[in-house]
Order: C-alpha cells, then sequence, then structure tokens
C-alpha cells in the first residue's frame, strides 16, 4: 500500500524516531522479562514455571542437579541475564548467557510433550505457549547481537554510505 505524499513527513520522523530507538527497547523489554522472571523463581511458589523448569534441569544433568540447585541457579542465571540486557553492560556475555539457556528453556516441549501441548504439535497448553514466546526473546537477542560492535538500524537507505567505485 502506497502512503500519500504529504505524510511522507510524518512517516520520515516516525520511522527514524523508531530506527534510533528500536534497538534499546529491544534490550530492555527482554530485559525487564528475564529480571522478572528470574527473581520470582527465588521466592517459592510465585513461578508457575518453576517446577517444570526444576523437572528439566534435573532431567538434562542426568539427576545431578536436584530442584534445590535447579532452581536458585536458573533464578540466579536468569536475573544476571535481566541486569545485563537492562543496564546493556557485559551485552557479549550477557547474550551468551541467553543463548546457553535457551535450548534448555525449550527442551519441556521435547522432554514433557503431555504437559505443553494439548494436541501436539500443534495446540500448546499454557506452559507450551509461556516455552514458544521464548523465539521472540532469540529474536530480540540476535538484533541486540548484531549492535555489539557497532551496528545500527538505519530509517532509510539514503542513510548508507555511497557505494565505493571500483
Amino acid at each position: 500500500m502506497t502512503m500519500p505524499k504529504r505524510l511522507d513527513p510524518l512517516d520520515i520522523r516516525l520511522t527514524s524516531w523508531m530506527a534510533r530507538h528500536a534497538v534499546t527497547f529491544t534490550r530492555l523489554a527482554p530485559g525487564i522479562v528475564f529480571l522478572w522472571f528470574g527473581v520470582i523463581k527465588f521466592v517459592p511458589g510465585w513461578s508457575p514455571a518453576a517446577d517444570l523448569a526444576s523437572r528439566t534441569i534435573s532431567r538434562l544433568s542426568f539427576g545431578l542437579i536436584g530442584p534445590p540447585i535447579a532452581l536458585p541457579l536458573l533464578a540466579t542465571w536468569e536475573t544476571l541475564i535481566g541486569l545485563g540486557l537492562l543496564s546493556g553492560r557485559f551485552l557479549r556475555l550477557t547474550l551468551l548467557l541467553l543463548f546457553v539457556q535457551m535450548p534448555g528453556t525449550m527442551m519441556p516441549l521435547i522432554l514433557f510433550p503431555t504437559e505443553t501441548f494439548r494436541a501436539f504439535p500443534y495446540a500448546p497448553t499454557l506452559e507450551g505457549q509461556y516455552i514458544i514466546k521464548n523465539l521472540v526473546l532469540v529474536s530480540a537477542a540476535i538484533v541486540i547481537g548484531a549492535t555489539v560492535r557497532g551496528g545500527q538500524l538505519l530509517a532509510h537507505t539514503s542513510a548508507l554510505p555511497s557505494p565505493r567505485a571500483t
């Protein structure tokens, strides 16, 4: 759909604002999620994911890490990711922690399909939906990771440097 020409100035201002702030918002939103979900795991009974997460860690560690250790470990891990994303400091380490955690976070879909799906593989339970939403967090982390060496979003291609003559 083509926009009327008279709206171009508004469109340019809006897309420029989004390009300037998108990566920051993309970093802060998952930071809030990780900090919040991590902190509530420290309080018994507050996290609806605590039991499933503990059992997943126990199964993945072949029983070496039981629930009394698994949940505080996961809570600490998620809290550190949240703090790293919110502060914008140590982003490479923060993203490493996030990317290492994500496969384990997705494992209940495979390890506990009767708890994560009403009908496998297309009708997830609330727990399954909670897990599947992590795909959005991974995508956000990829965008954030693309900027750790100075990458940025541009509102329009005219902001790109002109190609070099060869």
